[in-house]
This record gives C-alpha cells, structure tokens and sequence, in this order.
C-alpha cells in the first residue's frame, strides 16, 4: 500500500494535465502563427518603412511588459488567475480579428498597445497557474510538469508556422489572423471551465533573501540578452531567408517548424536533468550553444545551412526557455505570477531590444541579424556568470 501510494504521490495523471494542456496548446498556436510573420506583415502588408517597423517591434512589446507586470503582481495577491486567463484570451481574439482587417499602421499600433498588450498576459498566467495547481497536487513534480506544457508550446511551434506559411499562400493574412482569433476563443472557452486556486500561501523571509534577489537580477539581465538574440533571430529568418537566401516563406515555415520539432525531446530531457542538477549551469550551457548557432547562420549560404543549424537552435532554446522557466519559478516559489511573470518579460523586453536592431538589419543586410544576436548571447553569458550562486551561500545552511 505504500509503494501504490507513493507512486500515484510522485506521478503526473494525465487526467491532471489534459486541460492545462489545453489551454496551453492554442496559445502557443496562435503565437506560432502570427509572431514570427509579424515583421513580414507591417514590411509587405502595411508597407511600414524600417523606421516604422522597428517602432512598432519596440512600443508593441513594451506595452505588453507594462500589462503583464501589473497583472502578474495582482494575481499573487487577489484569487483571480483564471479569470485574466479568460479575458486575456477575450483580448487576443479581439486583436487578432483587428489585425485580420485593419491595414493602417496607426490603428494596428493602438490594437497591440490595447488588446493585445492584455493579451500577452496569457503564457505568464498559464504557467503560472500550472505551477499552482501541480504543486498543490504533487510538488515533487510540480517543475517537471511546467517542462510538459513549455514542450507542448514546442509541439505548438512545429506545426504553427507551416501552418501559417500555408494559410498565406491560401488565404493571406486576413485568413492567418482570423485562425489565431478563433484559437483564443478556444482558450477563453477552455479557461473558464478551470477552477480558480485561491492565493498561494506566502513563504517567510530568511537570510538568503539577499542572494536570490541578486540571482534574480542577474538571471533576469541574462535572459534578456539571450532571448533578445533568439527573438532578434527568429524575427530575422523569413525575411533572410526571402531576400538573402532566396528562398520561400514556405522554406521559412518549415525551418521554423522543424526547430520547434527538435526543441520537443530536448526540452523533455532537460526537464529531467533539471530536477537533478543546477538549473542555472544548464542554461549557461544553452546560452553557449547560442553562441555556435549564430555563429553558423554568418556562415550560412543556402537554406539547407539553415535547417542543419536548427539542432544548435533547438538545444539552446530547450536549455535556456525551458529549464529558463522552471529556474525563475525556484528562486521565488511563493510567488508563480511574478515569478513567471519576470520570466516572460526577459522575452518581451527581448523582443523590444530585438525591434530596433531588426529595423537596423533592414538597412545593412538581414545577415548582420545573426552578427547582432551573437553580442547579445555574450553579454547574456556574461550576466549569468556573474550571477552564478555562491559557493559560500550555498554551503552555509
């Protein structure tokens, strides 16, 4: 009776993660779809000049960091996670039927300062509420369970972005955007059928208060940096692969796609490593490997090159977004929203860093993207580094 009891203790159900997997799903589907052809749209659809784009990759994201901080700290502190799923979810199809329509620059920019920055609450709170609801049930496998849903936001990925190479061949961005409103719909439906979890209890201060705050700053300058270049290079790799390569948004889709297929297992076995060895050297580890990929897309001179180089991209994205994750959660384990909240503004203020070096690019070559990405990773590396813990904290109890 004890083994039985300890195995259904120490176990994930799949009865427990099936609807967090979907909620989880149609989120990352709907950011599969239209994030990565962002660039393309306000570039070709919109006919935004550099100038403009990067504005728009700088202000959209910015506003989405000031929604999201704000929501995130209020749902550690009022029982109401599941409602800013619903309405955040409410808000992205909102703004995804807007973009659908709409082709004034003007009006799309108050759509994403609006709307869609409420949106962007979503994958903060879904983790966030993952989180709660596993530790209340089995916190021993409450950090690998987070790992399930970010490979689930991988699968997502796989299929998001042939999908949407498909529907703008077929439809246009009218039918892309309309795709992405409709799965937000889904995930407002799905969310409100979720129980609320009430408040997660408060821990008490103790003496390594001071040390986590410095890993948390550390830790969140790195993450920065490092998802600043992957964003800079995922915005970057349509359009260099169109106009420097030659190739097609098709080509683009399923590079996109097969990286995303790759990350799937990798994630899955960090996951597991994490919950044996230091989380934070398994994301210097990623964060190195970043270095090979991009120095490999400088390299690059025809679009087979870039698929090779998408396993370098998995492992890096799997280390340093998946066991990235799971880290932040750690050092800050009474606090999931502003925990997970933090962790998804390293890549929304990412993002934003990413904007205007994207507009750069524009003007000097999309190639010079992947040289941008590289001083990125090492200024990120170099921040974790810094941020290592202490031996001597660690060894005084």
């Amino acid at each position: 009776m004890t083994t039985a009891a300890s195995a259904t203790h120490t176990s994930l159900s799949i009865r427990s993660l099936l609807p967090l997997a979907a909620i989880c799903v149609p989120i990352g589907v709907s950011n599969a779809l239209t994030w990565p052809f962002l660039a393309l749209f306000l570039s070709d659809e919109v006919h935004a000049s550099s100038a403009a784009l990067g504005a728009f990759m700088l202000v959209s994201p910015l506003a989405g960091l000031v929604a999201s901080s704000w929501l995130g700290r209020l749902s550690d502190t009022r029982a109401m996670r599941r409602n800013l799923l619903v309405g955040g979810a409410v808000s992205g199809a909102l703004g995804a039927a807007a973009f659908a329509v709409v082709r004034n620059y003007w009006a799309l920019l108050a759509v994403s300062v609006t709307l869609v920055a409420i949106s962007s609450c979503l994958l903060a709170q879904m983790f966030a509420y993952t989180r709660q609801s596993l530790e209340r049930t089995n916190p021993a496998k409450a950090s690998f369970g987070v790992s399930i849903m970010r490979t689930l936001l991988s699968l997502a990925w796989v299929g998001g972005p042939p999908l949407a190479a498909l529907l703008l061949d077929k439809t246009g961005f009218e039918g892309l955007f309309f795709g992405a409103s409709a799965l937000f719909l889904v995930v407002a439906l799905m969310s409100a059928r979720m129980p609320e979890l009430g408040l997660q209890p408060q821990a008490t201060q103790d003496e390594s208060g001071g040390t986590v705050r410095r890993q948390i700053v550390f830790a969140a300058i790195g993450l920065v940096l490092l998802q600043g270049g992957s964003a800079l290079g995922v915005n970057a790799m349509p359009l260099f692969v169109t106009d420097v390569l030659h190739g097609t948004t098709g080509d683009a889709g399923l590079v996109l796609g097969l990286c995303a297929a790759l990350e799937i297992p990798i994630i899955l076995w960090f996951g597991h490593l994490a919950t044996r060895f230091d989380q934070h050297r398994i994301v210097l580890l990623g964060g190195s490997v970043a270095l090979a990929y991009h120095t490999v897309m400088l390299m690059t001179g025809a679009v087979w090159h870039v698929a090779a180089g998408q396993l370098l991209s998995a492992i890096a994205i799997a280390a340093v977004m998946g066991v990235g994750l799971t880290y932040f959660q750690a050092l800050a384990p009474d606090r999931p929203g502003f925990a997970t909240t933090l962790y998804s503004n390293t890549l929304t203020v990412g993002i934003m860093l990413a904007g205007p070096l994207l507009g750069l690019a524009q003007e000097l070559g999309y190639r010079t993207a992947y040289l941008m990405s590289l001083v990125l990773v090492v200024l990120g590396l170099l921040s974790l580094f810094l941020g290592r813990p202490r031996r001597a904290a660690a060894t005084s109890v």
